[in-house]
């Protein structure tokens, strides 16, 4: 099999049904972010300390969850052929949620802003919520011109709040404290 197809040579791709866009068009843009933030966990992953890869399963199932995500993107929402993978049934976004709160619960109460950073592993997972706000933006973007499964949406927007609390416990796991930002008034209740 060969993987070039040079429907790339024109500046266009062909998505999931076979419609074929422009590589520049929104849904492109958003299912292309979701892509570049799963290669991000990828190398979070290869590069976690030694206390820290507690956490590679777990990361290891957000990449499979981006896969999903990246896939209902590139469905549109008049392909009668494919169904969306993401879907309330997984409870995703619950599972975030807790991983969150368990998370916050093992961290230094912090009422101010944190910069992004500490130890390695920390400065990967902000990198890497950074990177899911932007996909998120791009989704949003794509949202307000045509429908999609909206559970990607909400997936993506915990998806960044994930990463910050994953950072600050990474930080605890390395022996590393977060700095705060020192100018922040407290934002954090």
């Amino acid at each position: 099999m060969k993987i070039y197809t040079r429907t790339g040579d024109k500046g266009k791709t062909r998505i999931i049904g076979n419609n074929v866009l422009y590589k520049s068009d929104k849904r492109v843009t958003a299912y292309g972010s979701v892509d570049e933030l799963n290669s991000l966990v990828g190398v979070l992953i290869a590069d976690l300390s030694d206390k820290t890869k507690v956490l590679a399963d777990e990361l290891t199932e957000i990449q499979q969850l981006l896969f999903d995500c990246g896939t209902d993107l590139a469905i549109a929402q008049d392909d009668t052929k494919h169904e969306f993978i993401f879907t309330e049934d997984y409870k995703y976004v619950d599972w975030l949620e807790k991983k969150i709160d368990e998370y916050t619960a093992k961290v230094p109460k912090t009422q101010k802003f944190i910069l992004p950073g500490g130890s390695k592993t920390a400065a990967s997972l902000h990198y890497a919520r950074t990177v899911t706000r932007r996909a998120e933006r791009q989704i949003v973007s794509l949202v307000q011109d045509e429908p999609i499964n909206d559970y990607v949406l909400k997936f993506i927007n915990r998806l960044s709040d994930y990463f910050f609390a994953a950072a600050r416990y990474a930080n605890v796991l390395d022996g590393v404290e977060d700095i705060q930002y020192r100018n922040s008034k407290p934002v954090f209740r």
